[in-house]
């Protein structure tokens, strides 16, 4: 299948899962050695029962960062875009974060922010994004990410009209390390009752990831696993879909703002065109 074929299809709602590929066991490889060297000597998936939960948060929001902005993380992205046949002239992707949900509730707000049931969409990623998802450690059903896919099409009162992505940045995201027992920042989240089953858990190998639209309707389960999942992920989008507006539909979001300018380019990671950067909000 091409990659075009491919969009085409995430765009309609479907989910496509990989094994393992050289760049993305590179990635995910890295991710558990700079965790690993943060928490030593203790093990970063059973934190929970041995470190303050003060002490987790700070260590996370010095780790977090580190990997995004380590010169490798990006090499081994460019390099992930090549083995799954995207175009990295006109693939433009995000950078990756690393995420952690911990087991109860020993850490779920803040720099491990656990979420409730969303789409991307509501934070104002644009409908031609597509989500990258993988682990960096063994995961199971019970500490992985659920999709909802009864949601494709069915839309869900929410608070996405009161969330703009650019005041986000510069009045929420920089606080994150500081909401250790509940985060009171705004986010857009579901203003009715959901029925969350059934739902569609994909557990695939370390360095395996799957693809889904940003429009799909995703949380955080509760993780009953008794082991702290790390995962990483980022966004990927093509820019002939973002100049022609292609995208999933849009059933429900109503933001405002653009993550667009986040985008780096898969050959140069230079940003998008601002000129296609005007054509989805400031």
């Amino acid at each position: 299948m091409t990659d075009e074929a491919r969009r085409e299809r995430l765009y309609a709602g479907s989910l496509f899962t990989y094994s393992p590929s050289p760049s993305s066991l590179k990635l995910s490889q890295l991710a558990r050695e700079l965790t690993e060297e943060a928490f030593h000597p203790l093990d970063p998936t059973k934190l929970h029962e041995d470190l303050p939960v003060e002490r987790c948060a700070e260590v996370l929001a010095v780790l977090k960062p580190k990997f995004i902005h380590h010169p490798k993380s990006k090499e081994y992205i460019q390099g992930m875009l090549a083995e799954f046949g995207c175009d990295p002239e006109k693939t433009y992707f995000d950078v990756p974060r690393l995420r952690s949900a911990f087991p109860d509730d020993y850490l779920k707000s803040g720099i491990a922010y656990a979420f409730h049931p969303h789409r991307d969409t509501w934070y104002s990623a644009p409908f031609c994004q597509i989500n990258w998802w993988m682990p960096v450690y063994p995961i199971e059903s019970d500490n992985c990410m659920a999709i909802h896919p009864n949601y494709w099409s069915q839309p869900v009162k929410n608070g996405s009209n009161g969330y703009n992505y650019d005041r986000w940045n510069r009045e929420s995201r920089q606080t994150a390390a500081t909401h250790v027992k509940a985060d009171t920042r705004v986010q857009p989240k579901p203003e009715e009752p959901m029925a969350l089953d059934p739902d569609l858990r994909l557990v695939c190998d370390v360095g395996g990831l799957y693809l889904f639209s940003a429009a799909h309707m995703h949380s955080t389960i509760p993780n009953t696993s008794g082991v702290t999942r790390y995962s990483i992920d980022f966004r990927t989008v093509h820019l002939d879909d973002v100049w022609g507006q292609v995208g999933a539909p849009n059933v429900d979001s109503a933001c405002t703002g653009t993550s667009m300018r986040d985008y780096l380019r898969g050959t140069d990671l230079e940003h998008i065109p601002e000129e296609a950067v005007a054509l989805y909000g400031s």
